[in-house]
């Protein structure tokens, strides 16, 4: 790769990765260069450097993912002058990137071709910007009144339907404005973020270093070990802390169980959104057995509590592995049934096949990851391409299918279930002895930059950490799977019919609660309390009626 024509200064560091410092204004060239020698794009990351010297900073980040090398092109600009050229018009994927710094930092982005709010209300007052360090992590602007996102223009000859913020075929709040012509979907609008909370200000001003993978995993209802481990592994590098290889072993076999039973539950809401409700209840019965695995293992069905910077926090001794070689075993011989049976259900093919198909060429303009890129053809999976934890040491197949639809991904995921099974049984046969947890430095050096990649079961989970004073980071960036991959979602619904938004949608597995970064934090007490149901009926007609 060869960047010095654009003015750039390459660094290396670290055997995985390398800097690439360019002036501002030779900011596209930088990154046009990266991407013709094969880089792949994974998010932009702002940041406050005004205290130190007066300036924002931007990073964005690519993966050679043959090379296990991963790029960061970094700039930075004045306070005073904080506009740099949108790379979006080369790359889509950093479309969210670029909106997000404009929202949370107040950096401009010239030339981006949907300049719109992307993570702050509509409401939110101009000229406050949360991620700056002069704005406190708790302040709550008051709310204004007549303030409405403005949607897209609606192709001509459409009509509009709205799906969302509340909708039965969505688990959680998030807004399609849709445009058809009769049945035939010609484009659409996305507005979400409408439960952002700030978890990434919280832990660069509220706790420390190792408090932080506790409210990480709390990020995704699912991925609770995939973010703990991503963020644990940033914070690991930066410190340049090697952890046991027998915490490392322990670790994949918190992922792979995560990744079972992730598959499994959307594997059921896949059946219920086609109306298939046999599917659903299967599926998640053959789940259930794998939640109480992890509540006997860690003590909880989720949010587990098992990582820590150094390692992990529980052991596992023989007679839980031999319990969960047991529920392995009664797992792969149900999910074998389960699976002869819809590979050849009729009604099944007929709501997935040839919908939502996407080319591969369109996958990687929009850097889809996870499943929804390996069922167009795209080859990727972090574990393979930049093996983390104790991946380097076992076998497993990457599944691969090019016909690009949501069948693809049904079998992408049927296939992969069982590839987890091999590897925790190979985790317990191999998994060597050793201390679980080594002590972090007392004091890690600020202002280190370090990243990290885990593939969870929507894809990969990237996050990136600079290392700060008072025992916690400077900055923290968490991008997670479906942040990226919703991007791609209005390409995936063109020119098909509006009866199958809801599972084309569904089949990127969608995480609004990760995609949103978000976490509740009762700061008034202290306390932990629980809401009855009539509390939270009188707090909600309360706030209707302004009582």
């Amino acid at each position: 790769m060869t960047v010095e024509g654009a003015g750039a200064r390459v660094t290396e560091a670290g055997p995985d990765r390398i800097d690439i410092e360019v002036a501002r204004p030779d900011l596209q060239a930088g990154v046009r260069a990266v991407v013709e020698a094969g880089a792949r794009y994974l998010m932009g990351i702002g940041y406050d450097d005004i205290e130190r010297d007066g300036t924002l900073g931007l990073v964005h980040t690519f993966s050679f993912d043959r090379d296990d090398v991963f790029a960061c092109v970094r700039t930075r600009a004045p306070q005073a002058d904080p506009s740099f050229d949108s790379i979006t018009p080369l790359l889509p994927a950093a479309g969210w990137s670029e909106r997000e710094c404009a929202d949370l930092l107040g950096m401009r982005f010239d030339g981006h071709p949907k300049p719109k709010k992307l993570v702050l209300a509509d409401d939110w007052p101009a000229g406050v910007y949360p991620l700056r360090k002069e704005v406190p992590h708790d302040l709550v602007p008051p709310a204004a009144e007549d303030v409405a996102y403005q949607l897209d223009a609606a192709p001509p000859g459409t009509t509009t339907v709205p799906v969302g913020p509340f909708h039965p075929s969505l688990h959680e709040p998030a807004h399609f404005a849709v445009y058809v012509d009769g049945e035939t979907i010609k484009g659409c609008d996305y507005r979400g973020f409408m439960t952002h909370r700030g978890i990434e200000k919280l832990c660069t001003t509220q706790v420390s270093y190792n408090e932080v993978p506790f409210i990480a995993e709390r990020i995704c209802g699912i991925c609770g070990s995939v973010h703990a481990t991503a963020y644990a592994q940033a914070v690991e590098r930066a410190a340049s802390l090697a952890i046991s290889r027998r915490a490392e072993y322990i670790r994949v076999l918190m992922l792979e169980i995560e990744r079972i039973h992730s598959h499994l539950l959307w594997l059921g809401v896949a059946g219920h959104l086609i109306g298939f409700d046999t599917v659903f209840m299967q599926a998640w019965r053959i789940r259930e057995p794998i939640m109480w695995l992890s509540e006997r293992i860690t003590g909880n069905r989720k949010t587990y509590g098992m990582i820590a910077v150094g390692g992990v926090r529980r052991d596992i001794g023989p007679e839980v592995a031999e319990d969960i070689r047991g529920v392995m075993d009664a797992t792969e011989k149900e999910l074998r049934a389960l699976r002869a049976a819809i590979e050849h259900d009729t009604a099944i093919h007929r709501r997935t096949k040839d919908v939502g198909t996407l080319s591969i060429a369109e996958t990687t303009r929009w850097s889809l990851v996870g499943p929804v890129a390996r069922a167009r053809g795209v080859d990727i999976d972090a574990r393979r391409d930049h093996p983390y934890a104790a991946y380097d040491d076992l076998r497993f197949d990457v599944p691969v299918f090019t016909e690009g639809d949501v069948w693809s991904t049904v079998l992408v995921r049927l296939v992969e279930t069982f590839e987890s099974i091999g590897l925790i049984r190979q985790v317990l046969d191999r998994m060597p002895a050793g201390e679980l947890l080594v002590a972090p430095p007392e004091a890690i050096a600020p202002f280190r930059h370090a990243m990290s990649v885990v593939e969870a079961p929507r894809g990969e989970a990237v996050h990136y950490v600079i290392t700060g004073e008072g025992n916690r980071p400077e900055r923290w960036r968490v991008r997670a799977p479906t942040y990226v991959n919703l991007q791609g979602v209005p390409a995936m619904l063109l020119d098909e019919q509006f009866a199958d938004f809801p599972i084309i949608l569904g089949s990127i597995d969608p995480c609004f609660s990760c995609t949103d970064r978000v976490t509740v934090v009762d700061q008034s007490s202290g306390r932990a309390h629980l809401w009855t149901g009539s509390q939270l009926s009188d707090l909600s007609r309360g706030r209707a009626t302004g009582a």
